[in-house]
């Protein structure tokens, strides 16, 4: 397998950065050899080879590219902390850091193929050349997001049995509250300048290590990395992805979806925990394309923006809520030289935020969608005509359909469950199931398909119009109303910042639509009533007028995970008195 992967040659490339164009719309260059080969399994027209390992045959694949001269020096990794300090990568010198930071987990941790490694760090250059080293030993990497408390911690680690643990600083005080009840644990590793008892520095390992390594021969079906579940709906599960299922199933998406290239820089504003870090270290990577990463400490809308104008970022991507942010900036007083692509997604996009970015900054906002357990499910490709609040057409190699209950595929225009077919074949790009967990597993299908538990229907053109989960969505006197459409609704309304729709119990109705609202400044020192009335009043001529929220609740801030999701399920217990 890597003896065809290494015989393959690079076609010419394009310049390295330097001058950048506004806004302009070049044809897509050559696509090399390498990422052609690897994009047609991506795409399911070749088959996967029996061994595969990202590090080994794609990443040194790259770095010989640049050896030889057939790939210019370009970054791979760009990382910036906002106080003037950058640190730099090409190919070449990330294989040569990821190799000694591979030594120190097979030395000094005595990590081997397939033990389990908890990675809980903010966004440092070591999270990458960690989550690089552990595919280089085979070791299996369990991202997390650096706000876990240590009942998190202890749940994550006694589930995953892992036996190593890396993190910096801030998380290690509640790595030794917790320590002692997982068994499993043997060695912590601590990102840090100082030291700390009973932990192992691995910045000072990294300093010492040897940069000759060996790389694990990996079968493409072993492990890669477990995600945790956010547990929006139960206990957070335990998923399961392979060599091949991240390592080749982002080709094609971030070819097309992300319309990544060998001269892109790109930033992803996510949390190093969200398996949306890992979508762009192998999209990236796999299409040649470089990672740039601000520490970001504080989200903050003048940071990105600001960030945006300073370096020649071409692609961007951050989540709706963010978004939401950037446009109640006046955004025309940026000038972002060389942005060409942004995308979005990890909640339903309000086509209100689309229009105003597009309005300000000539760009448009491809919505993609996906899960923990698949790659880019559906998305809005660069090219293609965009549906404003759609989330797009079926993304390759998956047959994406809308099915009832028991697994039927339903026409265009039905409400239903958003499905990936999975019979006779099951796609590579796939999660192998839910750890420990086969009941869930079983759950998840249903005939033919594999059900997301989100809700949605498909137009007669295939596009996707997302509705909600399937325990977000509303029936309301046998009215199913799903909250998207209703926090569209009202984000076309200047006095609405930002919004979450969710049930509220009604002797009568059953249940009812309740949205709570953060209000933008200008409208803080508004009556409540009068604005609520008009509120409902502008929602009943947005939408249909069943769809109006009859109760509203103003509130300073929506409850949202790190990665800036609405916590609709935090509010509807809220409101059930669960």
């Amino acid at each position: 397998m890597r003896l065809w992967l290494r015989g393959l040659v690079c076609q010419a490339l394009r310049s390295s950065w330097g001058v950048c164009r506004i806004h302009t719309q070049p044809p897509p260059p050559p696509i090399p050899e390498v990422v052609a080969t690897w994009e047609a399994i991506s795409l399911g027209r070749q088959p996967v080879p029996e061994y595969f390992n990202f590090a080994h045959d794609v990443l040194d694949v790259w770095s010989q590219l640049e050896k030889t001269g057939h790939r210019p020096p370009n970054p791979a990794f760009w990382w910036v902390n906002g106080s003037g300090t950058e640190v730099k990568w090409t190919f070449e010198e990330l294989g040569k850091q990821s190799r000694k930071a591979a030594n120190v987990l097979q030395g000094v941790c005595g990590l081997q193929p397939g033990d389990r490694m908890m990675l809980v760090l903010p966004r440092l250059p070591d999270w990458w050349l960690i989550s690089v080293a552990c595919m280089r030993t085979g070791v299996v990497m369990i991202p997390g997001v650096s706000q876990l408390t240590a009942k998190d911690l202890k749940y994550r680690l006694q589930a995953a049995r892992a036996k190593s643990i890396v993190t910096s600083d801030a998380l290690a005080p509640q790595v030794d509250a917790i320590s002692a009840d997982c068994p499993s644990l043997q060695t912590k590793l601590l990102v840090s300048d100082t030291s700390r008892p009973g932990w192992i520095n691995f910045r000072e390992l990294l300093r010492a290590a040897s940069p000759e390594h060996n790389c694990v021969r990996t079968r493409s079906g072993d492990s890669v990395a477990i995600y945790f579940t956010s547990g929006t709906t139960g206990a957070p599960k335990m998923v399961e992805h392979s060599q091949s299922s991240y390592g080749l199933g982002f080709v094609a998406s971030g070819r097309r979806w992300m319309a990544l290239t060998e001269s892109d820089i790109f930033w992803n504003t996510t949390d190093t925990g969200w398996v949306k870090a890992a979508w762009t270290l192998f999209s990236a990577w796999s299409n040649g394309a470089c990672i740039f990463v601000h520490e970001l400490p504080r989200v903050d809308a003048k940071t990105i923006l600001n960030t945006l104008c300073r370096f020649p970022i071409t692609t961007l991507c951050c989540v709706p809520t963010l978004f939401r942010l950037l446009v109640q900036e006046d955004l025309t007083r940026y000038k972002f030289q060389c942005l060409r692509h942004c995308l979005t997604g990890g909640e339903a996009l309000n086509p209100d935020v689309r229009d105003k970015w597009k309005s300000q900054t000539g760009l448009e906002l491809h919505e993609g969608y996906g899960q923990s357990e698949t790659v880019v499910i559906c998305g809005n490709s660069r090219h293609s005509t965009i549906k404003s609040g759609s989330m797009g057409k079926a993304s390759p190699p998956y047959d994406v359909q809308i099915v009832d209950e028991e697994g039927n595929v339903l026409p265009p225009g039905k409400e239903g469950n958003i499905a990936v077919r999975i019979k006779p074949t099951r796609p590579f790009c796939f999660f192998n199931c839910y750890l420990d967990n086969p009941e869930k597993t079983a759950a998840s299908e249903q005939g033919d398909f594999y059900i997301t538990g989100d809700r949605a229907h498909m137009d007669e053109d295939g596009y996707f119009w997302f509705l909600g989960r399937n325990d977000d969505v509303i029936n309301s006197s046998s009215y199913r109303i799903g909250p998207v459409e209703v926090e569209s609704a009202l984000a076309e309304h200047p006095a609405v910042l930002e919004s979450a729709v969710v049930s509220s119990p009604d002797p009568i109705r059953g249940e009812v639509v309740k949205a709570f609202i953060v209000l933008s400044p200008a409208y803080a020192s508004h009556d409540p009533e009068a604005l609520t009335r008009e509120l409902q009043e502008h929602v009943k001529t947005v939408t249909a007028p069943y769809k109006y929220p009859r109760k509203v609740a103003f509130i300073s801030e929506l409850p949202k995970t790190v990665s800036g999701k609405i916590l609709r399920s935090k509010l509807r217990n809220q409101e059930w008195g669960r």
